[in-house]
């Protein structure tokens, strides 16, 4: 009997169960679809402390910060970008955040010392220091050197597979194309999984399922409001030579991150790859999960950025994806021990942080399921702060 069931091998899945194994605990992940199937395999690989305001959500991501940096130095490729990286093509950017007028610049500004994370303000004549291909007329902009990127995918699978090699045979199993269907419960404690091919028996479950983060919990009888917000990407062809350097977005994507509208907003987010397409986002509106994502909010992301970057007008889109961020009412994560489920632990509800917030939940899901002292204050993100009204 494993001590831990992680339901979801996602990037939170995975570094829940990455660090659960770490601390000595023998766990089984199991999905319904591949490793990095949801959310995950949807994203840009953010690892970002620029868009967080001041409190809970940037205390994590400081923490989460420091671990996607050591989890790239222990590697088995060391640091870098490419095949490097961690093994996960981490890349330690900086992001440049730009605004279109001085009011905007101002606000920029006053919220980087608000934050009190290192940064630099950026006067507009030195913007194309940072990036000579900007537009022209931007009023300056923020950098955060503690911004990064990885390749989600190839993090999630890194992280459960380096889980399941490195810490003593058996630590960490992974089981996909298996549905959870409910809970084994013992009383009101929660003792395991039913599943479509059946039950699993464990010393605690971890609800690492994302959007359907939900979904999962109503299967034991408690609410956690997690609703989907979708996302377009677009792919540009690859490039033969690097245009962006960091990750370049402008000040409205704060806005759209903090915003609680159903409707589309969108705001451009610009940044290079290693394997040297460039990824353009980002959108946002709640549509439940319907995937058809008209043209018009793609030409709108492809205006955006050549607004922003006018070289890239010459280059061709070739592709585009969607995802679902898993977002929650007050924009903060669901992390620890539902006190209306003993022994059910979410680890859901981080809207289109998750990437970067991974390995901060797993270690503090690590943590609470040994008994040990968190480093971070898990009250913000309690279960059952929500109550029971329906969403």
């Amino acid at each position: 009997m494993p001590d831990v069931v992680v339901v979801g091998a996602g990037i939170v899945g995975a570094a829940c169960a990455y660090y659960a194994a770490r601390a000595g605990l023998d766990v089984v992940v199991l999905d319904r679809g591949p490793v990095a199937g949801g959310t995950t395999g949807a994203g840009e690989g953010n690892v970002l402390v620029s868009d967080k305001e001041p409190g809970p959500e940037l205390d994590l991501a400081l923490l989460s910060n420091r671990l996607w940096r050591e989890l790239a130095d222990s590697g088995p490729d060391g640091p870098g970008p490419g095949p490097a990286g961690g093994g996960f093509e981490f890349e330690a950017k900086g992001g440049l955040v730009v605004a279109e007028t001085p009011p905007v610049m101002e606000a920029l500004a006053d919220l980087a010392v608000k934050q009190g994370v290192e940064h630099a303000v950026v006067e507009p004549g030195r913007l194309r220091d940072y990036e000579p291909h900007l537009a022209e007329g931007l009023a300056g902009g923020v950098f955060y050197p503690q911004d990064a990127q990885v390749q989600p995918m190839l993090a999630a699978a890194r992280l459960i597979r380096r889980g399941g090699e490195s810490f003593g045979r058996g630590a960490l199993m992974l089981r996909t194309g298996v549905t959870v269907t409910g809970f084994v419960r013992d009383g009101d404690r929660v003792t395991g999984v039913r599943t479509d091919q059946g039950d699993i028996l464990a010393g605690a479950v971890v609800n690492a399922a994302g959007t359907w983060g939900g979904e999962v919990a109503a299967l034991a009888g408690v609410r956690v409001p997690v609703l989907p917000r979708r996302g377009a990407i677009l792919v540009t062809e690859p490039l033969e030579r690097p245009l962006i350097r960091h990750k370049v977005y402008t000040a409205a994507y704060v806005t759209a991150v903090a915003s609680d509208s159903e409707g589309l907003e969108s705001s451009a987010v610009v940044e290079g790859t290693p394997a040297g397409p460039v990824l353009i986002g980002a959108s946002r509106e709640r549509v439940g999960f319907d995937r058809a994502v008209p043209a018009s909010v793609l030409g709108r992301l492809a205006a955006q950025a050549v607004a922003l970057f006018p070289v890239l007008a010459g280059y061709k889109a070739i592709r585009a994806y969607c995802g679902f961020r898993p977002y929650c009412p007050d924009h903060l994560p669901v992390i620890g021990e539902d006190p209306r489920a003993p022994g059910l632990y979410h680890a859901c509800g981080h809207e289109g942080a998750g990437i970067g917030l991974a390995p901060a939940t797993g270690h503090l899901i690590a943590q609470a399921l040994t008994g040990t002292r968190p480093d971070l204050e898990l009250t913000p993100f309690r279960p059952d702060r929500f109550g029971e009204e329906t969403p």
